[in-house]
C-alpha cells in the first residue's frame, strides 16, 4: 500500500496555507475562485482538474477582452489546460462520480502552489490514491505546470487517461446574455511529442499561442506522449506520475504576428519542456521567496490574523505584472469574471498604494495603462460636452466606456446603470494616484513624461464640468458619489473636494513646471495648447468650490442630505455588519440617510492632511450610524478613520470584516472573483491604519495605533528610492534604511529623524537608540 504524500513539504505551515478538507459542491465555486493561483500575466480559478459538474473553470490573461457576442467587452474565458481525466473500465475519476474517501487541498501562499490529495473508491471498493500540484510559474510568466500522482492501493488498475486543453469552456452567463465563447480554434497539431494550438478572439482577432507537452513515469521508466488519450496498465502500491507543461502567450492580430511569436514561443516551450520539474517549481518557488520579501506582513499576535493577511496580500500578487501599460488590474483580479474583468477607480484608490510601496513598477504599469488611454478619455470628454480628458468608469482593453446599462440590485431587481453617466470621481481619483505613486517613488521621469499631462487634462475636465452659482461658488451638480445608493444628486462632498484637490494640485505643478522644468514646459503647453490665462482659472474654482457643513463640522455628503429621512439601525448580523431595518427596501434608499459606504470618511482618508482631529471624529460617529457597509470597498476605510476617531475596538472589528470579505465569503460573491478593492483596503488598513504609516506634506511619518492583541507588524517599504525595513508596536519603532548610500527622513511619534543607510534604529517617544544585529 502506497499513502505517501508526494508533496507534503509544501502543506504544512499553517500561516502560509489555506485548506480545503472534504469536498462540498454547493462551495466549489468558491473555493475556485479562493484557491486561484497566477503570475499577473495569467490567472487561473482552482477548479478541480476533473470539471466536476457546476465547476467554473477560468483561464484568463492580462488584457486580453472581446466584446462580439456580449454588449461591452469582457474578460476572456480561455482554453483550459490544468483539465485532466482519468477513467477506469468506463468509470471516471472524481469528486462526485466516485466515492471519496478522503479529500485535502492545500493553497501554499509562499510559494504559489495548489496542491491535492483525494482518495478514491471506486464501485469493487478498491482504493487510489490521487494526488496533484500545479503552478503558474512565476520565473516565466509564460509557463505553466501540472503533475499528479495516482497510486491504486488494493488491487492492479487498467486507466486510461485525457489530457486534452479544454476548448469547451466559456463566459459566464450575465442577467441579460447567455453564456458565450469568445474564440474559436484556428488550429490544433502534434509535434515532436507535444502539441501546438492557436485560438483567435472572435473581435479583435488577438491570437492566443497554445504549447503543451506531457511525460510519464512509471518506476524508473519516463515516456513522452502527444496523444490525447493513453491506457496505462498499473501495479498495485505503484505510483504512476503524470507531467503536463504548457506554454501560453498572446500576440496581435496579422499573421506576421502569429508568425513571430509561433517561433519564439516553440524555442521557449521546447527549452522548458526538456528541464526536469524540480528545476522548474524551484525556479518558480525561488521567485516566489523573492516577491515576498517587500510585500509580507508580519503579524505577531493571532495566527488566524496572519494567514489570512496573507491570503489577501497573495490575491494582489498573483494579478499584478508589468506590461508597459498594456494591461491593469480588474476589480475581480484574475480570478472571476464578476464585473467582466472591467478596471474602476478600486485599481488606483484601493490597489496601487500596497504596489507603490512594495513594487512601484506595478503602479507605474497601472498607471500607465491609464495614461496609454488619455486619447479615449478624451474622446469620452468631448462625447459628454467637456473639456480635457474624462475618464470611462469601467474601463477594459482599449478605454472605452464599458459599462453595462442593465445589472440587477441588492434586492435581485432589475435596474438600469447610471454610474458611466454620473460617477464622475474616478478622473480625479487617477490624477491623485498618479501624485501618490511619484510622491512614494520618486519618479520624476514618469511625471515628466506622464502624469502632468494626466493631471492638466483631468483638471481641464473639472474646470468645464463646474458650473457658477448665483453666490460665486462654484458646484458640480448632477453625480453620483462612491455611495451609490444617491444618485442625480449636486455637490457630493467627496466628489467636489477631489475636484478641488485637481485643480489645485494642477495648479501648483503648473506654476512649479513653469520655474524648474522649461522645457518640459514648453513642450506639454504646445501639446495640450493650454495658457497661463486658464490655468489660473482653476485656481479661482478650485477655491471656491462648494463644500458644506454643519456648525459642527459634520459634513453634508451632498445637497440636501441633512434633510433625508433617518432611521436608526437597530440590528446587525453575525459579523457585525448592519441589517436593514424592517419596513426599508433597497429602492427606499434614496429617500433615507443610509449609504452605501461613507463617501465623507474617503474624503477624510484621501485628504487626510487637510482636516483635523474633531472633525475625523466628529464625521466619523454621524456616518457610522448611517452605512451599510454594502459595498467591499467600505469596512477597511472604515476602521481606518475610525482609529483615527479613538473607535479602536470599532476600527479592529471593521478590519476583520473586510479581511474576512473573500476568505469567508462575507458578500457572497466571491465565486465570480476575489474584491480587488477589499485586498488593497486590508493592506491599508494595517500600514496606514494599525502601523500608523502615512504621507504627509511633510514626508513619510509612523505613529502606531495596533490592537491589544497584537504584539508586532513587520513590515517593508519602498520609499523615494530607499528600502525601510520598520517593526512597530505601540510604544516602540525599529527603523532600517537598506539604502547603502541614501539617507532619508521619517517622522515618528511626532519627530523628524535621519536614517543613514543600512543603520539600526530604536525609536520610544523622543529616545531614539542604534540597534545593532536586530533584523
Amino acid at each position: 500500500m502506497h499513502k505517501k504524500d508526494f508533496y507534503s513539504q509544501y502543506t504544512n505551515d499553517d500561516l502560509w496555507h489555506i485548506k480545503e478538507d472534504g469536498f462540498d459542491p454547493e462551495i466549489q465555486n468558491i473555493r475556485e475562485a479562493q484557491f486561484s493561483i497566477g503570475n499577473g500575466l495569467i490567472g487561473a480559478r482552482g477548479v478541480l482538474e476533473e470539471s466536476p459538474k457546476g465547476a467554473v473553470p477560468g483561464t484568463y490573461m492580462s488584457g486580453i477582452y472581446d466584446r462580439m457576442t456580449s454588449q461591452v467587452a469582457e474578460l476572456v474565458n480561455l482554453p483550459n489546460p490544468f483539465h485532466f481525466k482519468f477513467t477506469l473500465k468506463g468509470e471516471k475519476f472524481g469528486a462526485v462520480t466516485m466515492d471519496t474517501l478522503e479529500h485535502h487541498r492545500v493553497l501554499n501562499l509562499q510559494h504559489g502552489l495548489l496542491i491535492r490529495k483525494t482518495i478514491y473508491s471506486d464501485i469493487k471498493k478498491r482504493r487510489y490514491n490521487y494526488q496533484s500540484i500545479r503552478f503558474l510559474s512565476m520565473d516565466n510568466k509564460n509557463i505553466g505546470v501540472m503533475q499528479l500522482v495516482l497510486t491504486p492501493l488494493d488491487d492492479d488498475a487498467d486507466i486510461e487517461l485525457q489530457t486534452v486543453i479544454d476548448v469547451s469552456v466559456h463566459n459566464a452567463e450575465t442577467m441579460t446574455e447567455g453564456t458565450k465563447r469568445h474564440f474559436h480554434t484556428i488550429e490544433m497539431r502534434p509535434y515532436d511529442h507535444t502539441n501546438y494550438m492557436v485560438v483567435e478572439t472572435l473581435e479583435k482577432h488577438q491570437k492566443i499561442v497554445y504549447h503543451s507537452g506531457f511525460y510519464y513515469k512509471i518506476g524508473r521508466n519516463k515516456k513522452f506522449s502527444s496523444s490525447r488519450v493513453l491506457s496505462l496498465k498499473l501495479k498495485k502500491g505503484q505510483p504512476a506520475v503524470f507531467t503536463k507543461v504548457f506554454y501560453i502567450s498572446s500576440c496581435g492580430d496579422k499573421e506576421s504576428d502569429l508568425k513571430k511569436e509561433k517561433k519564439r514561443s516553440t524555442t521557449i516551450f521546447q527549452r522548458t519542456f526538456k528541464t526536469p520539474f524540480s528545476k522548474l517549481l524551484k525556479n518558480h518557488i525561488d521567485a516566489w521567496e523573492k516577491l515576498w520579501k517587500t510585500s509580507d506582513i508580519v503579524i505577531e499576535g493571532t495566527a488566524e490574523i496572519q494567514k489570512n493577511v496573507r491570503f489577501n496580500i497573495y490575491h494582489m500578487l498573483i494579478c499584478s505584472h508589468f506590461d508597459n501599460g498594456y494591461s491593469s488590474i480588474g476589480a475581480r483580479t484574475l480570478s472571476g469574471e464578476g464585473y467582466r474583468g472591467h478596471i474602476f477607480w478600486d485599481a488606483e484608490i484601493f490597489l496601487l498604494p500596497f504596489y507603490a510601496y512594495t513594487n512601484p513598477e506595478i503602479a507605474k504599469n497601472m498607471l500607465l495603462y491609464r495614461y496609454k488611454r488619455l486619447d479615449h478619455a478624451r474622446k469620452i470628454a468631448i462625447s459628454r460636452g467637456y473639456k480635457g480628458a474624462m475618464f470611462p468608469w469601467e474601463s477594459a482593453g482599449t478605454g472605452e466606456e464599458e459599462t453595462p446599462t442593465w445589472a440587477k440590485n441588492l434586492d435581485g431587481t432589475i435596474i438600469r446603470i447610471k454610474t458611466n453617466e454620473l460617477e464622475h470621481h474616478i478622473s480625479a481619483d487617477i490624477a491623485y494616484a498618479c501624485c501618490q505613486y511619484v510622491e512614494i517613488a520618486n519618479d520624476l521621469d514618469f511625471l515628466r513624461k506622464y502624469g502632468y499631462e494626466i493631471l492638466l487634462e483631468t483638471a481641464r475636465f473639472w474646470a468645464s464640468r463646474v458650473k457658477h452659482n448665483r453666490q460665486g461658488h462654484f458646484e458640480i451638480r448632477d453625480v453620483i458619489g462612491p455611495d451609490e445608493f444617491h444618485e442625480h444628486v449636486n455637490n457630493n462632498a467627496f466628489t467636489n473636494m477631489m475636484a478641488k484637490w485637481n485643480l489645485l494640485t494642477a495648479h501648483n505643478m503648473f506654476l512649479e513646471l513653469k520655474k524648474k522644468g522649461p522645457k518640459t514646459f514648453k513642450a506639454l503647453k504646445t501639446k495640450l495648447n493650454f495658457s497661463d490665462k486658464e490655468v489660473a482659472h482653476w485656481k479661482s474654482i478650485g477655491t471656491h468650490i462648494v463644500l458644506k457643513k454643519r456648525k459642527d463640522n459634520v459634513i453634508e455628503q451632498f445637497d440636501s442630505y441633512f434633510r433625508k429621512r433617518y432611521v436608526k439601525i437597530t440590528d446587525f448580523d453575525e459579523n457585525s455588519i448592519p441589517l436593514l431595518p424592517k419596513g426599508i427596501r433597497v429602492k427606499d434608499y434614496q429617500t433615507t440617510q443610509f449609504v452605501k459606504q461613507s463617501d465623507v470618511l474617503m474624503l477624510l482618508y484621501l485628504l487626510s492632511d487637510q482636516f483635523d482631529k474633531k472633525t475625523k471624529e466628529k464625521n466619523f460617529w454621524f456616518y457610522h450610524e448611517r452605512t451599510l457597509h454594502k459595498s467591499s470597498l467600505s469596512a477597511a476605510i472604515h476602521s481606518i478613520i475610525a482609529l483615527e476617531a479613538g473607535a479602536l475596538n470599532l476600527a479592529y472589528q471593521f478590519f476583520n470584516v473586510a479581511l474576512h470579505a473573500d476568505i469567508s465569503n462575507l458578500h457572497g460573491n466571491t465565486a465570480e472573483g476575489t474584491h480587488a478593492a477589499s485586498l488593497g483596503g486590508v493592506w491599508q488598513n494595517i500600514i496606514h491604519g494599525f502601523a500608523g504609516v502615512k504621507m504627509t506634506k511633510d514626508g513619510l511619518s509612523i505613529d502606531p495605533k495596533m490592537p491589544t492583541t497584537w504584539r508586532s507588524i513587520k513590515f517593508t517599504l519602498h520609499w523615494k528610492g530607499n528600502l525601510l525595513r520598520i517593526e512597530t508596536k505601540n510604544n516602540e519603532v525599529f527603523l532600517q534604511n537598506d539604502s547603502k548610500k541614501k539617507k532619508v527622513n521619517v517622522t515618528v511619534f511626532g519627530h523628524q529623524h535621519e536614517l543613514s543607510g543600512t543603520k539600526k534604529y530604536l525609536f520610544q517617544k523622543n529616545k531614539i537608540t542604534k540597534q545593532e544585529g536586530y533584523y
